[in-house]
């Protein structure tokens, strides 16, 4: 019921307002993806319906004028028939249809492939506007609430993995050690996301410990950059992450 009925919906909500509603904890990966693949088939639909409607009855009215000799003695039905694709491309329906479909897409890509339960955007730009302003800071002094320019940013990181992805970027790990003072730092360059490394989580590699640092997006095969410390000691856990890469290729 939740995964495909009720969190779909709510799926389309900003993060801050689910937040508000006390849905913060809530299982939000399968339910966006179901979301996100029901905006953009329905999207489909939609612009398949619109498309028959639109030239259908666009052609005809046009061809009937044309038969009463209302536009002119040299009008072929293939000129009607071009202006009506024109019309129908540019109409702000068909453009509104065809964003829903990207967002769709994108929306899927994300959940699937990255996690990121994101909302609409026409509705984060509604909040960053309307309640934003009026939101509560929290003790930390940060805005507690999901801005159209991150939803934005995030739908981008999204796309860019996902073409990555479809690209067919290598597998591999790239490694760089380098010493800062007395630790030993590594910094390792993925071509797709590693979803459990949340700074600052500890990774075991080998037989030693690393502290998670940070982690950032660049360009490049391997966009995927992660900053690990090596610690003096550690100890085997649950919450310890195993990183063992096959053939990585290292640099110094």
């Amino acid at each position: 019921m939740w995964n495909y009925l009720i969190g779909p919906i709510l799926a389309l909500l900003p993060k801050a307002w689910r937040d508000s509603l006390f849905l913060s904890n809530a299982p939000w990966g399968r339910a966006t993806v179901v979301s996100g693949l029901g905006e953009s088939l329905a999207a489909l639909v939609g612009i398949g319906y619109w498309y028959m409607y639109a030239m259908t009855t666009w052609v005809d009215t046009a061809v009937s004028r044309a038969l009463d000799g209302k536009l002119g003695p040299n009008v072929t039905v293939q000129e009607i028939g071009a202006v009506a694709l024109t019309v129908w491309m540019t109409h702000p329906l068909t453009l509104l249809l065809g964003y829903l479909m990207l967002e769709g897409a994108v929306r899927f890509c994300a959940a699937a492939f990255s996690e990121e339960s994101l909302g609409v955007l026409p509705l984060a730009m509604v909040d960053w506007i309307l309640f934003r302003p009026f939101r509560r800071l929290n003790p930390t002094g940060v805005m507690a609430t999901e801005s159209a320019a991150s939803n934005a940013r995030s739908l981008v990181d999204a796309l860019r993995e996902w073409v990555l992805i479809l690209r067919g970027v290598p597998e591999t790990d790239e490694l760089h050690f380098r010493n800062d003072g007395r630790e030993e730092l590594v910094e390792i360059r993925a071509s797709h996301r590693k979803r459990e490394w949340i700074p600052p989580r500890t990774v075991r590699f080998e037989d030693a410990y690393y502290r998670l640092e940070a982690s950032a997006i660049k360009k490049g095969p391997r966009p995927f950059y992660y900053t690990l410390r090596r610690l003096p000691s550690g100890v085997p856990g649950r919450s310890v992450l195993i990183y063992a890469p096959a053939d990585a290729p290292n640099a110094k």
